[in-house]
């Protein structure tokens, strides 16, 4: 971004606002195509890391602030502002209170760059074009002069061709998937900024079966509930991690939250995730979670306490929201679904209420259709 008087047309005040504080000075000054390495000599701008501040030879200055601190944005003035992937913002209302101070000089722009997440704020944008918003959309490939050919070949083998793919190759805004069990405008519904008194916190492991480069990520979801029964999202912090890395991610989470449990699925790793536990903190409380059912017949209790308005979610969970809106009968387990899982078993373990005796309910059932069927095949074999 070529913020040089050229570029400014007069603007003296400019926030630069990113998703943290670390992307502001790691991306947008000091990274590969930041602003102190693609600036000409002649119109540097001198960063005051202390100050988070950058000021230009013709007196323009430009201040950075992270999103996840929407309150440092209330006050300030400027007449411009740059900010970088809006779509995983855990905190949109920082837009808001930066639009509260965007009152100064005669024509005030923002400029936005981000990948076209389906959250609230980008879809209400999009809604503006050709009234105050100019959409400019590039592909992954337009920018491939500028990438290394083993990420392009790695990349596109790899989501050629899928959701994923189509959002971030080809910069496309991705909208509800047709049958899947959560839909965009239900957790826009569903968010909340702050959490009350929880009676019970979980954390939620979907382990992985292996850990090498292009493996299933491991899921972690931290998760609680209040007095009133309602289950509350409280972190996502799933990835691709060794063993030994996810139960520390876990622990430390179990801790961090003040947690009363750590859950997690045993049908891939059995006892080797209790093991891989008890090696970090031998005293953990803990429950196996086994898989007797399938993954769309798990989710849809869980799915239903969405829809009765009975889930929060605490901020922003772009990729666990992302796989949510995805998730279908005819293509789970086909498309990545780890993080849905473990956001599954934690909201089981909080909220979903067993049937009593559901094993042997099932069994009965079980045993009442294999007597239909019998009882179909003697009629149709009787004269």
């Amino acid at each position: 971004m070529d913020l040089s008087p050229s570029w400014s047309g007069g603007a003296k005040r400019m926030a630069i606002v990113t998703a943290t504080a670390a992307d502001a000075r790691d991306v947008m000054i000091e990274g590969e195509s930041g602003i102190l390495n693609i600036a000409p000599d002649w119109c540097r701008p001198h960063y005051e890391t202390t100050r988070r501040r950058l000021t230009w030879p013709n007196g323009a200055i430009a201040t950075t602030y992270s999103a996840e601190e929407p309150e440092r944005l209330r006050g300030p003035q400027h007449d411009s502002a740059v900010c970088d992937e809006l779509g995983t913002w855990t905190r949109p209302e920082a837009w808001d209170q930066l639009m509260f101070g965007l009152r100064l000089g005669k024509n005030p722009r923002v400029v936005v760059a981000t990948t076209p997440r389906p959250t609230r704020l980008i879809r209400a944008l999009v809604a503006r074009e050709k009234r105050d918003v100019v959409i400019t959309r590039g592909s992954t490939f337009q920018n491939s002069a500028n990438l290394a050919p083993g990420f392009l070949n790695q990349i596109v083998g790899r989501y050629e061709g899928t959701r994923l793919g189509r959002q971030e190759l080809y910069a496309e805004l991705l909208l509800d998937t047709p049958g899947a069990l959560w839909n965009l405008e239900q957790l826009d519904q569903c968010r909340r900024e702050s959490l009350p008194p929880l009676q019970r916190v979980v954390v939620a492991i979907d382990p992985a079966a292996s850990s090498h480069e292009g493996s299933d990520e491991t899921g972690i979801i931290v998760a609680g509930k209040d007095g009133h029964g309602y289950g509350w999202v409280l972190a996502d912090l799933s990835g691709r991690f060794a063993p030994a890395d996810w139960a520390k991610v876990a622990i430390g989470a179990y801790h961090s939250h003040c947690a009363d449990r750590i859950v997690a699925e045993v049908n891939n790793g059995g006892e080797m995730v209790e093991a891989t536990l008890r090696m970090i903190d031998p005293n953990i409380p803990y429950s196996a979670m086994h898989a007797s059912r399938g993954k769309v017949t798990r989710a849809e209790p869980v799915s239903a306490l969405y829809e009765q308005g009975k889930v929060h979610h605490v901020g922003t969970f772009p990729v666990l929201e992302d796989q949510m809106v995805t998730f279908t009968a005819d293509r789970a387990g086909d498309t990545p679904d780890d993080r849905v899982d473990a956001l599954v078993w934690a909201l089981s373990e909080l909220c979903v209420t067993r049937e009593p005796y559901a094993g042997l309910m099932a069994y009965y059932r079980q045993r009442l259709a294999e007597m239909a069927v019998g009882s179909a095949a003697e009629q149709q074999a009787s004269p």
